[in-house]
């Protein structure tokens, strides 16, 4: 087994945050994986959510990749059908599709050992959150966010995500 190989098989079984842990615990482990999928990244511009996560994760130095059966190709890269299709696997996944498609999702995260799962939510663009797809996560060990964008949080935030973020704590609107 080559060292990459095992440095990547140590990182997908490192353990998940406790049941009960703070939403900025989730996110500070979720952001500290290197492999992220995004589930539903398309380059259609009236789908744009996406794009810009797979961007500021790339940006902040993850290894992305697109997940999208209708794309072959995905900002020059290629575009996985699903994750079983992504060499090497992946550390965690965004979800930014229809409810219904993030059930299918998470129990695709749950055969490939992915244990870290971030449904996205926005104000504007709707929201992949499916409470059967949160139970399913609660089932079987993986640590999810229900809700919010990743890109309110870690380096680099701009000034709309932060006001976002702002909002949505004083709010009572941030995922638990």
């Amino acid at each position: 087994m080559s060292q990459q190989k095992a440095a990547d098989l140590l990182a997908a079984t490192k353990a998940v945050p406790e049941i009960g842990a703070t939403l900025d615990q989730k996110v500070q482990d979720f952001l500290a994986q290197r492999r992220i999928a995004i589930a539903g990244a398309s380059g259609d511009p009236r789908h744009p959510v996406g794009a810009a996560i797979y961007r500021r994760l790339k940006s902040s130095g993850h290894e992305v990749f697109a997940v999208n059966p209708h794309q072959q190709v995905f900002e020059g890269a290629p575009c996985y059908p699903d994750l079983q299709s992504i060499p090497g696997g992946v550390d965690a996944v965004v979800i930014v599709t229809r409810p219904a498609i993030t059930e299918q999702i998470v129990r695709d995260c749950a055969a490939e050992g992915v244990r870290r799962v971030w449904m996205h939510s926005s104000g504007s663009q709707g929201s992949s959150v499916s409470p059967e797809a949160v139970e399913f996560c609660a089932q079987h060990g993986t640590s999810v966010i229900a809700g919010a964008c990743p890109m309110m949080y870690g380096e680099g935030v701009d000034f709309g995500h932060k006001c976002m973020k702002l909002m949505l704590r004083l709010s009572g609107g941030l995922p638990a």
